[in-house]
């Protein structure tokens, strides 16, 4: 019976270290391979930049000015001010007198209504005059005045309708600003690889661009209205294709994010995001679940090997390999990424990410509705 349980472990943890090493040189490499180009086209779309704000006074005053000053010549940038009961309103009047180029859209709470941040975006882009939408939020910061060029420039292919973008969080101290960054890392590095492997499945919000024709064509978020988070990973699962979809990570382009400052403010934060996974679509869902299953199955018929005392020969060497193909595909992507010194920290960030995307999996199951803000 022993051996039985011992034959079907190693079995196992064979099937995981194998389905590792396919996400690792099939998906990840396309990131690793891809050249991130350097050169910018005189092509100028009229963009209008959408970012949703509840009771962001300082952030809008801190970042809003790198945002209305970007080097470009035609473009609008439209505030939705969502229902905020701080000063936003007196930030927003300040900077509209001194930039022309600033809308703002008002939200009033009603009592009996209660909406999420996908009704805010949705008034936003009605109000939008312009076709190339490019989309972030009041915590953010461009990491050059050449954001919006770079993100739009994709738009001359007439194909392209959605643009992915990246937006890391900022290096501070401690543990937790070390897992926030990991795991921004890691989302990053998934959806960005496969959208290159023409598997589009997701985008962050914080700096992503899509056309507003595709929005009305694709009849908004009508389809996942119900959800709270979702209004950028949704709409891109449900709107993206091999054929429509491309990314932009010059590091001209990164949006820069302040990151959460305790484990529990991060810990909400996850929640609502993680809430959107389960109206992924069906192959996504199935793509993404055998990706993290076989990671963590890894590690734990690695410890059932070890507990059923299997030859240390038969076991280290496949920990080592997959850790070798990881170390070898990721450490130039952490560079592309912003986050050169999480190399250094990736077998064990490695091992906690997924443990900790687990428990946050089985507790969403029993969380109830939660709002954006």
């Amino acid at each position: 019976m022993v051996d039985l349980l011992y034959i079907i472990v190693f079995v196992l943890f064979q099937l995981s270290f194998l389905l590792q090493l396919y996400y690792a040189f099939v998906v990840h490499k396309r990131l690793f391979n891809y050249k991130v180009n350097g050169q910018l086209t005189d092509v100028v779309n009229p963009v209008s930049i959408i970012i949703c704000a509840r009771n962001e006074q300082n952030n809008l005053q801190d970042n809003l000015p790198s945002i209305l000053e970007q080097d470009y010549q035609d473009f609008e940038v439209v505030v939705v001010n969502d229902c905020s009961v701080d000063d936003s309103h007196l930030v927003l009047r300040d900077l509209s007198a001194k930039y022309k180029h600033l809308k703002v859209v008002a939200i009033s709470e009603h009592e009996r209504f209660k909406h999420g941040k996908k009704f805010a975006v949705t008034l936003g882009i009605k109000a939008a005059r312009n076709e190339f939408l490019l989309f972030t939020d009041a915590d953010c910061r461009p990491s050059s005045a050449l954001w919006l060029k770079r993100m739009q420039q994709h738009f001359a292919d007439e194909r392209t309708e959605i643009i992915l973008g990246y937006s890391p969080y900022q290096r501070l101290s401690g543990f937790v600003n070390m897992l926030i960054r990991f795991e921004t890392f890691f989302t990053a590095l998934n959806y960005l690889a496969f959208a290159l492997h023409g598997t589009p499945y997701m985008g962050v919000g914080r700096n992503m661009a899509y056309k507003k024709s595709l929005f009305f064509r694709g009849k908004g978020f009508a389809a996942h209205m119900h959800i709270p988070s979702g209004d950028d990973d949704l709409f891109v699962n449900q709107n993206a294709t091999a054929f429509n979809t491309v990314i932009e990570i010059h590091p001209d382009s990164h949006v820069w994010s302040e990151p959460k400052k305790t484990f529990s403010e991060y810990f909400t934060q996850k929640l609502r995001h993680l809430g959107a996974g389960k109206a992924y679509k069906k192959a996504h869902q199935k793509m993404l679940t055998i990706q993290s299953a076989s990671a963590i199955g890894f590690y734990i018929f690695l410890f059932c090997l070890i507990i059923l005392q299997a030859q240390w020969y038969l076991i280290l060497p496949a920990y080592l390999i997959r850790l070798g193909v990881l170390w070898f595909i990721y450490r130039p992507v952490f560079k592309k990424l912003g986050y050169p010194d999480l190399a250094w920290w990736l077998p064990v960030f490695d091992f906690i990410y997924y443990f900790y995307i687990l428990a946050l999996s089985i507790i969403t199951l029993f969380k109830k509705k939660v709002r954006w803000k």
